[in-house]
């Protein structure tokens, strides 16, 4: 019964394993990208502010269409007015008219002729469409931005696991060897503890490791608008990068045409400028047209009896031409001109702050370059002591601490070269930002 027990606990525990195996989504940094554009949602808050922004473009053109509108009335007079006519004897006559009830319905309708304000209101529109499509883009071009940063970052943490859990192998090895010796006789217990120091030591960088993956994922799944239980798993390594990022820096485009900080300036300006039109254009006369068509009958007595109906319908034209309004249009027309006059210094600024923000990232990107090819070399060169370390340990030709100083070297060298290619993509990826000039967003 206990054999049985531990059989089905067992096969338990390996069909957890096994079900928590399957559960875990492998993910390439092409696919992180493509899931945060469809499911993250501060870019679904965006599209639907363009729709909604859209609805507003024909809410305005709505008003160029012909208005009609229904109505009805009806009055019960409590009291018949009473008018005084001259009978032309000398004498005054008090004639009612009216009846008691009173009753009106029928349709108007309203066109525009001639509007200037409203036509140039709609190209306001036209040009808000184009702004929230702009704003749209950048918060596309930020979170490709975010994810890749957080991506790399999570490549950064698994390479770095991975190094110190190698080292730390080799330590528990060495460790391992001693214990052995100091059974035998040929170790001291000084080595033995020396030896488990340098594994313990290393722990404590294994548990931190791990954390910061944890946090990075969940940093990742969050701009993916993932579910945070679900577990991912990386694809790719650092290394793989190494192959392909240089043609792409040698490829690269340091143009600000597609920088969306400035498309965002140049469109508000534009707005402004339009606002400008808008606010001359009140000065034009307005044209419209009129009619309608109406139904009224009067009746005495029962309000539900004697109807007697007349219809009776009109048509006509009216003008309207500003005079005077106290200067508000001339005020509204110079507020806009020194807004229109900012943005162009703000946008001369910005542009000089460009390509300070690019000139530092090619910087960054350059150093990097420099940096990995530096480190390769000094990895190849630990990995190289290490080896000639161990055999001399192994002959007894050089000391356990010796041996450790070369193990931490080689592992510090492999640390170095990762964080220089992720310090290189994470520039890379800052100045594509900057730039607005990834495939991802167009």
């Amino acid at each position: 019964m206990k054999l049985k027990k531990l059989f089905i606990s067992a096969v338990l525990v390996t069909a957890a394993a096994t079900a928590g195996a399957q559960n875990v989504i492998p993910l390439s940094l092409d696919q992180c990208i493509r899931i945060a554009l469809n499911d993250n949602p501060t870019v679904k808050v965006d599209s639907m502010e363009i729709e909604r922004v859209d609805y507003a473009r024909k809410e305005t053109l709505g008003q160029l269409f012909p208005q009609i509108t229904a109505s009805g009335q009806y009055t019960r007079n409590l009291a018949i007015q009473t008018i005084y006519m001259d009978a032309g004897d000398g004498e005054t006559r008090a004639i009612k008219m009216g009846r008691d009830n009173t009753y009106a319905a029928g349709f108007s309708a309203s066109v525009p002729i001639v509007m200037p304000t409203l036509w140039r209101s709609i190209k306001l529109n036209d040009n808000q469409i184009l702004q929230n499509l702009e704003k749209a883009r950048a918060t596309k071009l930020d979170l490709v931005n975010q994810v890749k940063n957080a991506y790399y970052a999570l490549l950064l943490a698994n390479d770095s696991k991975r190094v110190i859990e190698a080292n730390h192998a080799t330590a528990q090895n060495h460790a391992a060897i001693y214990q052995k010796q100091y059974e035998l006789g040929t170790a001291s217990e000084y080595d033995v503890l020396r030896a488990n120091v340098a594994v313990t030591n290393l722990e404590p960088s294994i548990l931190e490791a791990e954390n910061t993956i944890k946090q990075l994922e969940l940093q990742l799944k969050l701009l993916m608008g993932m579910d945070v239980r679900q577990e991912i798993e990386p694809t790719e390594t650092l290394e793989q990068y190494k192959s392909t990022m240089y043609g792409r820096y040698l490829a690269t485009d340091t143009s600000l045409v597609k920088n969306t900080s400035l498309k965002t300036l140049d469109l508000q300006t534009d707005y402004l400028k339009k606002v400008v039109d808008v606010q001359r254009a009140a000065w034009i006369p307005t044209l419209s047209g009129t009619g309608n068509l109406m139904w009224n009958s009067m009746s005495m007595g029962n309000p539900l009896k004697n109807f007697q109906w007349t219809k009776s319908s009109a048509v006509g034209l009216t003008l309207s031409f500003p005079i005077f309004t106290g200067f508000q249009r001339i005020n509204r027309i110079k507020q806009a001109e020194i807004q229109a006059n900012e943005m162009r210094w703000q946008r001369e600024n910005l542009e000089r702050s460009l390509h300070v923000q690019v000139q530092s990232q090619m910087d960054n990107i350059n150093k990097s370059i420099r940096q990995i090819e530096s480190n390769e070399g000094g990895v190849r060169q630990a990995e190289k002591a290490s080896d000639i370390m161990q055999k001399s340990f192994q002959i007894g030709a050089a000391s356990f601490i010796q041996l450790r100083d070369t193990d931490d070297a080689l592992m510090s060298a492999r640390l170095s070269y990762y964080q220089a290619i992720y310090n290189y993509l994470v520039a890379e990826s800052n100045l594509e930002n900057v730039l607005g000039n990834t495939h991802y967003v167009n």
